[in-house]
């Protein structure tokens, strides 16, 4: 059993929130510079302008955009550790608090969704998604998520024989719908399976995701959902261009015999992303 501190956890999720504000992800900033070369006029100059704003960000410790996100968090804990020094969770809400107030970063988290809606100051309490795996590793993998993007997400209830097809015709829909309101090039998660709210999880998770998909049949999909999203002309800031989607993930799990639920979470370019394995 390894014993491991929760301010530890504390100290790398402020960390983590902190940076992902003031630059983009690697392979986002690879994904920006690829792009630039296809296009030309209005779309290359909304990519040059995005990249510019990065460098501005990092050099001047300013953040990316105004909407600082809500904060998400993915921790897979492994069954050999044991959490000491205080609870896990209130030292990952804990991070988060700190990340935000001393960085100077806006808190967006209102504490009742419906009536009250009033700002928690401090952009807690963070959505948090557990997993327990094998070993004595924890892997903290945060996001912090706008919601110009957020709220263009969607998911369907599809019926299995709607197939291939029919995810990919809710996919791009989805997108479409979204046009300029998600702040493209967007990064776009999808989740196949399971139940309607595990479908979402996919999703969102499969923002995250820097790998390639190990499944050959949907690393095709991927290429394809790519492809064909790359020819709706909605293009960077919305002014059409050859990219729409700098890329697309979909992750899936196990169903039931009658579903074929499917989730699209989409991000935004910056798609503000970070990891640590403690």
């Amino acid at each position: 059993m390894r014993e491991l501190s929760v301010l530890q956890v504390q100290s790398a999720v402020k960390s983590l929130f902190t940076e992902i504000c003031f630059r983009y992800p690697d392979d986002v900033k690879k994904q920006l510079e690829e792009s630039m070369k296809k296009e030309t006029g209005r779309a290359q100059s909304v990519l040059s302008l995005l990249l510019e704003n990065e460098q501005c960000a990092k050099e001047n410790r300013i953040p990316l955009c105004q909407d600082t996100g809500l904060a998400v968090v993915f921790i897979k804990i492994g069954q050999e550790v044991h959490f000491t020094d205080g609870l896990l969770e209130e030292a990952i809400h804990q991070g988060v608090r700190e990340a935000y107030q001393q960085a100077y970063l806006r808190y967006s988290c209102v504490n009742d969704p419906l009536f009250e809606r009033i700002n928690t100051n401090d952009n807690t309490p963070a959505m948090i998604h557990y997993e327990i795996v094998g070993g004595n590793q924890v892997e903290i993998q945060v996001m912090a998520k706008g919601f110009g993007s957020e709220n263009t997400s969607g998911v369907r209830m599809l019926k299995p024989a709607q197939g291939v097809n029919g995810v990919k015709e809710f996919v791009l829909d989805v997108v479409r719908q979204a046009g300029p309101n998600a702040c493209p090039p967007m990064t776009v998660g999808v989740g196949i399976g399971g139940t309607m709210d595990v479908a979402a999880w996919l999703a969102k998770k499969a923002l995250i995701r820097t790998n390639k998909q190990q499944d050959p049949r949907y690393a095709t999909l991927e290429k394809e959902l790519r492809e064909e999203l790359n020819t709706l002309n909605i293009g960077p800031a919305g002014l059409g261009g050859k990219t729409t989607a700098l890329d697309v993930h979909v992750e899936y799990a196990p169903t039931h015999i009658a579903g074929l639920p499917c989730a699209v979470n989409i991000n935004c370019h910056a798609n503000r992303k970070g990891s640590v394995i403690l």
